[in-house]
C-alpha cells in the first residue's frame, strides 16, 4: 500500500470513528428532541374514561367510594370540544341534589368527573409539553438498556428535587424523596413513564404526616402529537390523626 493510500485510509478511519462517536446513544438528548417534535396539533378524537377509588379513615369512621365517568373530546384547529352524555349529566344532577339534602351522601360520579378539569385534559392530549415540564425540575441521573412490552427500549432515570413542591409546602417538609423513570424508543419517543415521590412534613411543631404518590403513564403518538392513553395515579397519606388513600385510572380510547 502506497503512503498516499495509507494516509487516505487513516483519514477515512478517523472520520468514520468521529461519526460513530457522534452517533452514540444519548437518550436524554433524543428524548428532548422527540418532545420538541411531538408538540403538534394533529386532529384528535377520543373517549376519555376515569375510574376513581378512595378510602378515608379507619374502623367505624372508614369511608370508601368508587366512581366512574366518561366524556367524548375532540381537539382540532377550532379548539377543544368536550361532550358530556345526557346520561352522565343526569347522574351528576342526581348526586348533587342528594348531597344538598344529606352532606354524607356519596357522589362517585361527581368525584370522577372532577378528573376532567382543563389541566388534566391538556396533560392527556398534549403529553409532550407535560412531560417536558416534569423534566424541568428533575436532575438526570442515568440511562440503561431495558425493555418495554417485550421490545427493546432505553430507560432514563431522573431525580426529583424539592423544587417540585410549591414554596409554601417546602416550608414544612422534613424529608423529600422522588424519582422519574422514562422508557423511550430508539428514536427517543416516550413509551411510558413512572414518577414517585414521598414527603414527610411537620407543621407548627405539633402536627406531622407523610404522603406518598405514584404516577404511571403510557404514551402513544398521534400524528405530530404525543398523548397519554393510560394514566394511573396512587396516593396515600396520614397526618393529624387522619389516614387515607386513593387511586385514579384514566384511559384515552382513540377514535378514527
Amino acid at each position: 500500500m502506497h503512503m498516499s493510500d495509507k494516509m487516505a485510509m487513516t483519514a477515512v478511519t478517523a472520520l468514520f470513528g468521529l461519526s460513530c462517536g457522534t452517533a452514540q446513544a444519548d437518550g436524554l438528548n433524543d428524548l428532548k428532541m422527540a418532545l420538541t417534535r411531538l408538540q403538534g396539533q394533529a386532529p384528535l378524537k377520543a373517549v376519555l374514561e376515569a375510574k376513581t377509588w378512595s378510602r378515608q379513615g379507619e374502623g367505624k369512621e372508614l369511608e370508601e367510594e368508587q366512581g366512574h365517568a366518561s366524556i367524548v373530546l375532540e381537539d382540532s384547529k377550532q379548539g377543544l370540544h368536550v361532550l358530556y352524555s345526557r346520561e352522565m349529566l343526569g347522574k351528576l344532577e342526581t348526586e348533587e341534589r342528594a348531597r344538598e339534602k344529606d352532606a354524607k351522601s356519596k357522589s362517585p360520579t361527581v368525584a370522577a368527573a372532577k378528573e376532567f378539569n382543563t389541566a388534566e385534559l391538556r396533560n392527556m392530549i398534549s403529553a409532550a409539553a407535560s412531560l417536558a415540564r416534569s423534566m424541568d425540575k428533575a436532575v438526570f441521573k442515568s440511562e440503561k438498556a431495558d425493555s418495554y412490552n417485550g421490545k427493546p427500549a432505553r430507560l432514563l432515570n431522573f431525580e426529583l428535587t424539592i423544587d417540585k413542591l410549591g414554596e409554601k409546602e417546602r416550608k414544612y417538609v422534613k424529608k423529600f424523596e422522588g424519582n422519574l423513570d422514562v422508557w423511550i424508543a430508539a428514536d427517543g419517543t416516550p413509551l411510558a413513564s413512572r414518577r414517585h415521590h414521598n414527603v414527610s412534613w411537620r407543621a407548627f411543631m405539633v402536627v406531622s404526616g407523610e404522603n406518598s404518590n405514584d404516577d404511571e403513564q403510557v404514551y402513544a403518538q398521534v400524528g405530530d402529537r404525543l398523548v397519554v392513553t393510560r394514566k394511573e395515579n396512587k396516593n396515600s397519606g396520614s397526618g393529624a390523626g387522619e389516614k387515607g388513600e386513593s387511586k385514579v385510572v384514566k384511559t384515552l380510547q382513540l377514535q378514527s
